[in-house]
């Protein structure tokens, strides 16, 4: 809640975008607390700040947690924030319990998950990983032509860690659900094996321009016909796929703006997910044939751009039996499932063992100033968390 003070916003949320000055206020204010702990902290080259808890043998390859405290313009208090602080009160607690673990454990807020003033998601975790360029990352700029170069030399915080993956012996976020699925079954925590992929794709239809009055409606090359069967018939189609499916247009846009003419051209987007990669290839040849045969018999062409390719994650089998051992001995009632959002451990789980942890959340809203999680819940996950980093760090 001490947290969630700086860019509060007048409905109960939070406003900290990406390097930002809320952003730096918000990181300042975790150091106090984690320097409070005990801890060192460092800061790579592009602004991902770790803070360290030392090990019985600090040689050894640390255990990493936590996630970010950047949020959208009308975020909520928990999204990120929760992993970090979560991550945060684990090394309270093997404080104030005088426990020392043999590896040592690193704290990491991620620099730009949200993607929200500089539009790429998970950039911190994605230059890490070597997923993005450090050069691409900071040459990123908002509405407003400012760069992230910029912005993190102003803050000061890029800083003198290259931006480059360390040996972890394991990794884990812990996170709010983001969505129904633990509530509406009234459990307690979500062991996550994985992430769904997804892929984002712009769809372009072109008809024929013509008056909206004279023209028969058998007699038109209508892109917005086409468009009608493309989306009930996609949506008929990600039911096929249930419960995992997902199926999300958006964008629509049509030309000419008028509004007795029918469309010349008529575009918009796409977003279909799925844990498992030979699904979301079945999805997609589906959809591709939805689109031909809807155009077809109308004489509108059809375009498909693949704007995104984001394949599946498979979280690493130790750390998932981690959480589950650990969720066991506390006595929650649990369930293993996929999360349908990304998040920064999809990049660390390219280079190093990961899992994560889910907490329900109210109606399951997030990026949204009512995104609510209990006190006890927040235990909970905390607890799991607990549990998990002390066995891989090994007490």
């Amino acid at each position: 809640m001490e947290m969630a003070k700086i860019g509060a916003t007048s409905r109960g949320g939070s406003n900290r975008q990406a390097l930002s000055d809320e952003d730096a206020a918000g990181r300042a204010l975790f150091l106090e607390w984690a320097h409070a702990a005990g801890c060192q902290s460092e800061v790579d080259e592009i602004g991902n700040l770790f803070v360290r808890r030392l090990g019985r043998d600090d040689s050894l390859p640390p255990v990493l947690v936590g996630s970010h405290l950047d949020t959208q313009p009308t975020g909520g208090r928990f999204d990120g924030v929760y992993g970090v602080l979560g991550g945060l009160e684990v090394i309270e607690s093997l404080n104030d319990s005088d426990t020392e673990t043999e590896a040592p454990i690193e704290l990491a807020v991620w620099t730009n998950e949200e993607g929200a003033r500089f539009q790429y998601s998970m950039m911190g975790s994605a230059v890490w990983s070597g997923k993005l360029s450090l050069g691409a990352a900071r040459s990123l700029v908002d509405v407003d032509g400012i760069s992230v170069g910029q912005e993190l030399d102003r803050l000061g915080w890029a800083g003198k860690r290259s931006a480059v993956p360390r040996p972890y012996v394991a990794t884990f976020e812990l996170h709010i659900e983001q969505g129904p699925i633990l509530e509406a079954e009234e459990l307690e925590v979500g062991v996550v094996t994985g992430v769904q992929g997804f892929r984002w794709y712009t769809i372009n239809l072109h008809g024929s321009p013509a008056h909206a009055g004279p023209t028969p409606m058998d007699g038109r090359s209508d892109p917005a016909r086409a468009i009608a069967g493309i989306v009930s018939n996609v949506y008929a189609m990600a039911a096929d796929f249930a419960p995992w499916s997902r199926a999300t247009f958006a964008q629509f846009a049509s030309e000419p703006t008028s509004p007795n003419t029918v469309p010349e051209r008529l575009t918009c987007s796409l977003d279909l997910r799925h844990p498992e990669a030979s699904t979301l290839d079945e999805m997609e040849a589906r959809f591709r044939e939805i689109v031909n045969s809807e155009c077809g018999g109308l004489g509108v062409q059809s375009e498909i751009i693949v704007d995104n390719n984001s394949p599946p994650v498979a979280f690493d089998r130790t750390c998932i039996e981690a959480v589950q051992v650990s969720v066991d001995e506390l006595g929650y009632s649990n369930q293993r499932m996929v999360s349908g959002a990304g998040h920064d451990a999809c990049y660390v789980a390219s280079e190093c063992p990961t899992s994560m942890i889910f907490v329900p959340c109210e109606g399951g809203l997030s990026h949204n100033e009512a995104e609510s999680i209990t006190a006890a819940q927040a235990a909970r996950g905390a607890s799991v968390l607990l549990g998990a980093v002390r066995k891989m760090a090994k007490v």
